[in-house]
């Protein structure tokens, strides 16, 4: 990433402006801009999330901020109630609460006299789902948004469920915000208020797997927030933006295909980041990118976004697995219209043999897959090239799978969209899960895994209204896999594989089912012609880097092993985060992650999670720390969940709690 120093405009920064709502609480921003602001009013980029701007997320704050006020714009980062040295407690993620406050926030900044009036929003992960949601109630200032790995449906697309099966996420995200938020407001700012607050965060703090656990179907909880509920709410221009290597690839097209607003599409090779620094590379520039969308929507100038293709996205070719990916080859495409008139699906029998073909066939395959079926699935949202994130080689997983291979390529075939796969299927037990993977198939027999979907087969009439199966009745179903775009080069094969279990991405059901498939096909999109992208994007670039010091540096470690006298399979993951100093106002930050996921190839209800994180702030003589574990496991009829917190200030134990939850299964 190219480093910018020098700026059109001077910049000035307040580390804590307090923006009061209507109902008395106050909120905490660090906002940029511009030194003649207040002459010279300028629009506003609101960035509104949970996760502290102070420490958590400052060293991509200064990279990406200064950027816009450097160039003519106020930037404000505002920490949710009840996060950093914002007022309040934060119960919930995505709550009416939140995106009230998030509307009262956009009235002030435009109320302000250093602000045009403008004020536009973007974010990534929990900040794009906002900047989405917030849209909806049309705050009248709110002129565009910027939406980067997000979703616009809260079950079906996010870490929660997925087809209806519970994804492991569900506790690894909860454990996580059950850290997160535990931490205090930064005393250089807040003053001696700082325990008050604190200790009113921790009293308060939910763990959340409880609550998300509750509801295992798709009801009003987890309709609230879905923008796909309503499209036509959001009537401010959309630029979505994702990445194939992310969790949250589908967006960009439902958002693309369903806005009726100006609406603009791009889709990369990316983990779970902001584009300019994503992993894999090729990289792009992403603030240059966005810079063009702010000044049109929030400035009037014509800057050409409107005219952009409405689908851009990197086809990526074929190439062998790998944990820990810094690149991806591939090429830049456009479509001018989306969904495409280049693409066209393809219809691929299931035939007996284990063929993928144009024939159809009768099956009669049994797929019962050993519980650790899955080891090669990698994370939900990667967020990193440096370690091993990113799904491994599937063979082994292919192994414990039903497994339909296409004939070698002899010429390239392109596949830009979604792939569906339609089966009919008896099972043998009331509930049953499949889990299915498209991969490349490498000539040296290396399977990479291109894209994937998962059903609970409860779930065949809808997410909302989940039935008992019944045994020997043949059903038919139609599951959608993710969005993807890939080259396949000649000399490979696809692979299509089909499993009743994918740990430790999905919990599995109570009891090991079989689903025998009866017959089926798969319905691929294929693209009739690349075209490639006319205007190619800048080179990544950023403003000066955030100025720490290192007191410890990171360190990622991530093993699978199985214990030879009980069979049990164990994931360990140890992910230090590091500890830094800030070199400007001298706060010490870390954190370090733990986490082991137990199974047993051949009983479900040996399956557990366990989770430790540790968060720690310092200052001179002041220094907190916080300890949080979580457990969970599950026996036939029900979901158990114990979450522990410990705080200190240096080395005495301040507050403790402990919670327990017992949650039946519903259809799971």
């Amino acid at each position: 990433m190219h480093v910018v120093t020098q700026f059109p405009l001077n910049i000035v920064e307040d580390p804590d402006m307090g923006i009061v709502l209507p109902d008395g609480c106050r909120l905490s921003a660090r906002v940029w801009m511009p030194d003649d602001a207040v002459k010279n009013p300028v629009p506003v980029i609101l960035e509104y999330i949970p996760y502290r701007k102070r420490d958590g997320t400052v060293s991509r704050d200064e990279v990406m901020h200064k950027y816009f006020a450097g160039r003519g714009y106020a930037v404000a980062r505002v920490d949710m109630r009840g996060n950093g040295e914002s007022q309040g407690v934060m119960l919930d993620e995505y709550t009416q609460s939140e995106l009230q406050d998030g509307a009262d926030v956009i009235a002030w900044l435009a109320d302000q006299d250093w602000c045009s009036g403008a004020v536009g929003m973007m974010g990534k992960s929990w900040g794009g789902f906002n900047c989405l949601q917030v849209a909806t109630l049309q705050p009248p200032a709110l002129k565009a948004v910027l939406s980067v790995c997000s979703t616009v449906d809260r079950y079906a697309d996010d870490i929660h469920y997925k087809g209806g099966c519970l994804l492991n996420d569900n506790f690894g995200w909860a454990s996580q915000m059950w850290s997160y938020s535990s931490r205090p407001p930064d005393p250089a700012l807040v003053g001696d208020k700082w325990r008050e607050m604190w200790m009113e965060r921790l009293e308060a703090e939910p763990f959340l797997a409880s609550d998300w656990l509750a509801h295992q179907r798709r009801d009003a909880y987890w309709r609230h927030g879905s923008v796909c509920e309503d499209y036509s709410a959001i009537q401010v221009p959309v630029l979505s933006i994702g990445g194939w290597a992310d969790g949250y690839m589908n967006t960009v097209s439902h958002l693309v295909e369903n806005l009726d607003v100006p609406v603009k599409g791009i889709v990369g090779p990316w983990v779970h980041q902001y584009p300019h620094q994503a992993d894999p590379a090729p990289q792009i520039g992403f603030l240059a990118e966005a810079l063009r969308w702010w000044d049109k929507w929030l400035k009037g100038i014509e800057t050409g976004v409107e005219d952009d293709p409405a689908y851009r996205t990197y086809l990526q070719s074929s190439t062998a697995p790998d944990r820990a990916r810094k690149s991806r080859e591939g090429s830049w495409i456009a479509e001018e219209v989306w969904p495409s008139p280049a693409v066209s699906m393809t219809d691929y029998s299931l035939s007996s043999g284990g063929r993928l073909g144009v024939d159809p066939d009768a099956l009669d395959i049994a797929v019962n897959s050993p519980l650790d079926c899955g080891l090669g699935c990698g994370t939900y949202f990667p967020m990193s090239g440096d370690v091993p994130q990113m799904p491994g080689d599937q063979r082994n997983d292919d192994a414990r799978s039903a497994c339909f291979d296409m004939a070698i390529t002899k010429s390239p075939l392109t596949l830009v969209g979604t792939p569906v796969l339609s089966l009919r299927i008896r099972v043998d037990k009331p509930v049953a899960q499949l889990a299915v993977r498209l991969c490349n198939v490498e000539p040296d027999g290396a399977s990479t895994r291109l894209s994937y979907g998962m059903l609970n087969l409860c779930h065949l009439n809808g997410h909302d209204a989940p039935n008992k199966l019944e045994p020997g009745k043949v059903y038919s179903l139609r599951l959608t896999l993710d969005q993807m775009a890939e080259k396949i080069l000649p000399e490979r094969k696809l692979r299509l594989a089909i499993s009743t279990v994918y740990w430790p991405f999905l919990w599995p059901v109570a009891a090991r089912a079989t689903v025998t498939l009866v017959d089926g096909h798969l319905s691929l999109p294929v693209h009739s012609g690349p075209v490639d992208l006319a205007r190619p994007f800048d080179e990544a670039e950023g403003a000066t880097p955030w100025d720490c010091e290192v007191l410890r540096p990171a360190d990622y470690r991530r093993d699978i092993t199985q214990d030879l006298t009980s069979g049990e399979v164990t994931i360990n993951v140890v992910d230090d985060h590091g500890l830094n100093k800030d070199a400007e106002h001298g706060l010490i930050s870390g954190s370090i992650t733990r986490e082991t996921w137990t199974t047993h190839p051949d009983n479900p209800l040996c399956t557990s999670a366990n989770t430790h994180w540790t968060q720690e702030n310092a200052r001179g003589d002041w220094s907190v720390r916080t300890e949080t574990y979580a457990r969970m496991w599950s026996d036939a009829e029900d979901f158990h969940l114990e979450a522990r917190l410990e705080a200190f200030e240096g080395d005495k134990l301040v507050f403790e709690k402990t919670l327990r939850d017992k949650i039946p299964r519903d259809h799971m």
